[in-house]
């Protein structure tokens, strides 16, 4: 085991991994309560594409132009709700592995689009995350519900792999 892996370590990690779960939750209850409408902000995007020094690159803008905005509607509801799952996976540790992936996902694709804010340092909180693996979620529910699915495969394909056995 590595040295950033052990069990009191790990205490550290779930400190900053609830934290990071507190913001995502927290930044997804507000667009959930106050309304959210992403074609603003896609807008002003494809608008920073262009000049000498564009903010964001011309393959994303055209990504935001011929996908993300005329499915602006689609986007108005995954992103809150991303972001309120992915606030919740990572504040009780479960799905943390996939929370932390679709977390860092979404902060790529929010500098992407030109906007710095918090979603650098969250981006590298989530990577930092990643690479501590089983660590992240040591003192989480994946500590738990992981294991039991193995188990619940493993003795399914035991099962199968007998009954075929028995059959023959």
């Amino acid at each position: 085991m590595k040295w950033y892996q052990n069990s009191k370590i790990s205490l550290i990690w779930a400190v900053i991994r609830i934290w990071l779960g507190v913001q995502w939750l927290e930044a997804g209850i507000h667009k959930l309560k106050d309304g959210f409408d992403a074609s603003g902000f896609l807008t002003h995007a494809l608008q920073s594409s262009g000049g000498e020094n564009p903010a964001v690159q011309g393959w994303y803008a055209s990504f935001i132009q011929h996908f993300a905005l005329p499915n602006v509607a689609v986007f108005n509801v995954i992103v809150p709700l991303g972001e309120v799952l992915i606030g919740l996976g990572l504040i009780v540790g479960l799905a943390t592995i996939p929370a932390l992936l679709a977390g860092a996902f979404m902060n790529l694709n929010f500098m992407l689009a030109g906007t710095t804010s918090t979603n650098p340092i969250l981006y590298t909180v989530a990577i930092l995350l990643l690479f501590t693996g089983c660590a992240s979620y040591y003192w989480g529910l994946d500590r738990f519900v992981l294991p039991a699915i193995k188990n619940f495969f493993k003795n399914r394909h035991t099962k199968h792999r007998i009954a075929n056995s028995a059959s023959h």
